[in-house]
C-alpha cells in the first residue's frame, strides 16, 4: 500500500481530540485579541504617566542635585517603566497568568508567577534604561540623523542581550542541566556530530515550573549558544524520535544563524519605528501632553513609546513572518539532519493546545510566529513520502536505541 502524506497528516491531526482542537482555537483566536487590547492598555498607561508629569518631575529633582543628562536619562527610564509595569499589572495578571491557568497551560501558583514577574520588570528596566540612555545621548550629539545611529544602538543591545541571557538571566529562574547519561543523550550526541553543532550545549530545564508546554529552544549566541528542553516534553512521553525531530530543529536554528539574522532583521524594524518617531513625536506629544521640550527631552519618553509601539504593533504581520520563514527552514534542517518526520509530527501534535493547527491562510500570515502544526506536519510526512527509506532505517534505529 502506498504512503499517502494527506492521509497520513489527517491521522496525526486526528489523534487530538475534538473537544482539544476546539479549545485551542478558542485560545489560539483570543490570543489574536490581546495583541490588539495589549496594545491599547500600554498606550493608556503611557498616557496616564505622561499627564501626571511624573517622569519631568524626577528629571528635575535629577536636575536640582546635579545636572547629568545620562544619568538623567537612565533614571526617567527606569522610573518610567517600573510605572508602566504597575499600571498594566492587572492587564499582566489576566493575560499572562489567569488566562494561562484557566486553559491549563500553566500550574505555576500566583505567588511564584507574581515574584518572577517582578523580578523580570526589574532586570529589564536596568537593561532598558540603559538603552535609553545611550539612545539619549545619540539625540543630543545628533539631533537630525540620532535614529539612523540608534539602528545600530538596537542592534548591539540585540546581541549583548542573546549573549548574556543563557548565562545571567535564565539561571535566575530555571534550573538548567546537561542531559543526563543514556540512550537520549547518545542519541542527541549523534545528531549534533553529524550536524556539525556543539554536543556540550544540550540541556533540559525545569520549564514545567511556569508553563505545561510542550516546548524547547535555542538561546544565547557565539559561546553562550545552546539548546534546552523543557521536562514537559519528558512528562509527555517524548520518545527518541520526538527528541530527535525536536533537537534537529533547534539545531537548525544554531546552524544556520538564525539568531543572528532575525537580530538584524529587528533592527531594521527598530530603525523604521525610530525614524518614523523622530518625524511624528511633536505631533503626537501635543496630544499626550509629555511637556517635552523636544524628542531629545527624556521626559518626552511616553510620546516617544507610543510611537514605537504602535508602530512596532502594525508590523506584527512583518514580524511574524520573518519568524515563521526561520521555523521552517529549521524544520527543513531537521528533516534533513535527523530524518524523523514521525518523530516531528508527533511532537507538533503536542502543541496544538497553544496554537490551533488548521488557521486560514489570512490567520496564518497576520497573526502566526510559526508555521500551523497542519502545514509543518503535512511538509514533514510530503518528505517521509519522497524518502520513505530513510524514514524507515531511522525508525528502526529508533527502535533499537529504546529497547
Amino acid at each position: 500500500m502506498l504512503f499517502d502524506p494527506k492521509t497520513a497528516t489527517d491521522a496525526y491531526l486526528a489523534a487530538f481530540p475534538a473537544a482539544a482542537h476546539l479549545k485551542a482555537i478558542h485560545y489560539t483566536q483570543g490570543g489574536h485579541w490581546l495583541l490588539l487590547w495589549g496594545w491599547l492598555v500600554s498606550v493608556i498607561a503611557y498616557a496616564v504617566i505622561a499627564r501626571v508629569r511624573l517622569l519631568p518631575a524626577v528629571q528635575g529633582a535629577m536636575e536640582r542635585r546635579r545636572p547629568r543628562p545620562w544619568l538623567g536619562a537612565y533614571v526617567v527610564a527606569i522610573v518610567f517603566f517600573l510605572a508602566d509595569a504597575v499600571l498594566e499589572l492587572p492587564w499582566s495578571i489576566y493575560a499572562n497568568w489567569w488566562r494561562e491557568r484557566s486553559y491549563g497551560l500553566t500550574s505555576q501558583p500566583f505567588a511564584g508567577w507574581l515574584g518572577e514577574a517582578a523580578l523580570s520588570t526589574v532586570i529589564g528596566a536596568v537593561f532598558i534604561g540603559l538603552f535609553f540612555m545611550a539612545l539619549y545621548a545619540l539625540m543630543r550629539r545628533a539631533p537630525r540623523t540620532w535614529w539612523i545611529w540608534a539602528g545600530g544602538l538596537a542592534a548591539v543591545f540585540f546581541v549583548v542581550q542573546l549573549i548574556l541571557e543563557p548565562v545571567l538571566i535564565e539561571p535566575l529562574f530555571n534550573r538548567y542541566t546537561p542531559a543526563p547519561p543514556g540512550a537520549t543523550r547518545d542519541a542527541v550526541a549523534a545528531l549534533a556530530k553529524q550536524a556539525g553543532v556543539p554536543s556540550d550545549k544540550i540541556y533540559i530545564y525545569n520549564g514545567s515550573k511556569q508553563s505545561n508546554r510542550y516546548t524547547a529552544n535555542v538561546s544565547g549566541l557565539l559561546g553562550t549558544a545552546r539548546v534546552a528542553m523543557s521536562d514537559v516534553m519528558f512528562a509527555r512521553g517524548a520518545d527518541i524520535g520526538e527528541v530527535r525531530g525536536v533537537v534537529g530543529h533547534e539545531m537548525g536554528h544554531y546552524k544556520h544563524g538564525h539568531t543572528i539574522w532575525l537580530s538584524l532583521f529587528f533592527s531594521a524594524v527598530a530603525l523604521t519605528a525610530l525614524g518614523l518617531t523622530s518625524r511624528l513625536f511633536n505631533t503626537v506629544d501635543t496630544w499626550v501632553g509629555t511637556g517635552a521640550s523636544g524628542v531629545a527631552d527624556p521626559a518626552g519618553l511616553p510620546t516617544l513609546m507610543i510611537v514605537m509601539s504602535t508602530v512596532l504593533f502594525l508590523a506584527t504581520p512583518l514580524i511574524n513572518t520573518a519568524t515563521r520563514l526561520a521555523e521552517s527552514d529549521a524544520d527543513a534542517f531537521s528533516l534533513k539532519v535527523a530524518h524523523e518526520p514521525d518523530g516531528m509530527a508527533s511532537a507538533l501534535v503536542k502543541t496544538i493546545e497553544y496554537r490551533a493547527d488548521s488557521p486560514s491562510a489570512l490567520e496564518e500570515a497576520l497573526f502566526y510566529d510559526h508555521p500551523s502544526v497542519r502545514r509543518r506536519v503535512q511538509r514533514a510526512m510530503d518528505w517521509k513520502a519522497a524518502h520513505l527509506a530513510q524514514a524507515q532505517d531511522q525508525e528502526a534505529a529508533d527502535a533499537a536505541a529504546s529497547r
